[in-house]
């Protein structure tokens, strides 16, 4: 259904006026909140992963692909209302020009159980408190480009679904399943048959190398936050300590980079 915006009174609207990730999350009317998806692929790549949209704003011919992804995905006969308008008026209730062509308003769904998520998979990567969304979104796109089954993420850890997170990702996070874990007690019983590796400069670490060359079959690669690396209780639930070694003098690795490097080892060839 597609509306011609002429002034921005509409309450369908809200969802692209200048709100937070914080007050799209608890957005009225959403099981589970919201959260938005910018550019058509990040749009399809969220329709593909079964995420229901509440609403689309599209630009000039936008609106064409908006309608043509909705039918793809079994919406063509649905009241989904796709909003169009002129470019400055769309700006003025965005905030800034829509580069990308569309915003999508798309219902959370909900996060599955952390036993659920590890049934089946191999490797697994647990971010602790990295609270930096650019750095989530980064992160997700790394290990979902080489091969991580799942990924799991601490309550101090930046919420995947934020627009920053999923900007950067490409949509990624979109793709890789994921869900938030409980106190380290709680998620080192549910990693039972996963050999917990964390990465950390530490004196009794191993070098990545080393350890991905024996690397067991179920691995949990984890990582903290930059700055404050990982915590006392993160450490002593691993199994193993990894460190990537540096030359140059350098100490240690973006968090994304290190994502990206580990994952990379341990799929191997």
């Amino acid at each position: 259904m597609i509306v011609e915006i002429t002034d921005l009174a509409d309450p369908r609207l809200a969802d692209y006026a200048h709100l937070t990730d914080v007050a799209l999350k608890k957005s009225r009317g959403s099981e589970h909140g919201l959260y938005l998806a910018e550019s058509l692929l990040v749009f399809e790549r969220a329709l593909r992963a079964g995420h229901a949209p509440r609403s689309v704003l599209a630009l000039g011919a936008s609106v064409i692909e908006v309608t043509e992804a909705l039918e793809v995905a079994g919406y063509g006969d649905s009241d989904i209302p796709i909003f169009t308008g002129p470019g400055d008026l769309l700006e003025e209730l965005t905030g800034y020009v829509l580069h990308r062509g569309i915003i999508a308003s798309m219902h959370r769904p909900a996060l599955p159980a952390v036993r659920d998520l590890l049934a089946t998979a191999r490797r697994v990567v647990v971010l602790e408190n990295v609270a930096d969304p650019t750095n989530v979104g980064a992160i997700f796109r790394s290990v979902a480009a080489i091969g991580a089954d799942a990924v799991l993420v601490t309550e101090r850890c930046s919420d995947p679904f934020y627009r920053r997170a999923i900007r950067v990702s490409m949509g990624t996070v979109l793709q890789v399943p994921w869900t938030r874990a409980g106190d380290w007690t709680t998620l080192r019983e549910q990693l039972d048959g996963f050999h917990i590796a964390a990465l950390a400069l530490r004196d009794d670490s191993v070098s990545l190398r080393e350890f991905a060359a024996t690397a067991p079959e179920r691995v949990a690669l984890v990582l903290g936050a930059e700055g404050e690396g990982l915590t006392p209780e993160a450490l002593d639930a691993a199994d193993t300590i990894v460190r990537i070694p540096m030359a140059h003098g350098i100490d240690s690795l973006n968090v994304a980079a290190t994502a990206a490097v580990a994952m990379y080892a341990l799929v191997g060839p």
